[in-house]
């Protein structure tokens, strides 16, 4: 059955999406026309066609347990010079984002998958373009906010043309797993901006 490539995201919703990817597109990075604005959890990841069924059946089971969670985006951060990469901060939010992502590549299930960096949630705005496009991304996008209540995830795939195209949504169900309580100050999810690419 061959390969396909995969990746699980929080979707940025409407109007904030479209809006952080005609900015992105205009600062130069062409590839953002096939990358829908998100929040990663699951970094392109090559798998057998054939275990499909069974990493869907792994992410509805995630879904399931957790519940809704708040978002909020405000301000820029950079991975330079480790990576040519111009973010959007993830201020609140990043608890739930962080505890989701470790559970779907939970070693035991069909997504056992390394990561070359820590984990570092956030919202890609400029990669790999010019240092001058990368800063004029940091700078306009240095007073940005938006918020929203982040309700789901969804699993996307990769064409052979490099766009990422939505396979399914995962609403979150009403479970136990959530987010701690402890976890969800603003000031445990922003620390810093400068991090690692995930």
């Amino acid at each position: 059955m061959g390969t396909v490539t995969l990746g699980v995201s929080i979707a940025v919703p409407e109007p904030y999406g479209s809006s952080l990817q005609e900015l992105r597109v205009g600062f130069g990075d062409a590839a953002a026309l096939g990358i829908p604005t998100h929040v990663t959890l699951v970094p392109p990841t090559e798998v057998e066609a054939e275990r499909l069924p069974a990493i869907q059946a792994h992410l509805a089971e995630v879904a399931a347990t957790f519940r809704a969670f708040a978002m909020r985006l405000a301000g820029t951060g950079t991975f330079r010079p480790l990576s040519p990469v111009v973010f959007v901060r993830l201020v609140e939010g990043g608890a739930g984002c962080t505890r989701l992502q470790a559970l779907l590549r939970d070693p035991d299930g069909p997504i056992d998958r390394e990561l070359a960096f820590p984990y570092h949630p956030h919202v890609t705005v400029a990669h790999g373009i010019s240092e001058k496009a990368m800063d004029l991304a940091f700078t306009t996008l240095s007073g940005y906010a938006a918020d929203w209540l982040c309700e789901g995830f969804a699993l996307y795939e990769q064409g052979s043309d490099g766009v990422w195209r939505k396979l399914r949504e995962y609403p979150f169900g009403t479970g136990p797993t959530g987010v701690p309580a402890q976890l969800g100050s603003p000031t445990d999810e922003a620390a810093g901006t400068r991090g690692r690419r995930s």
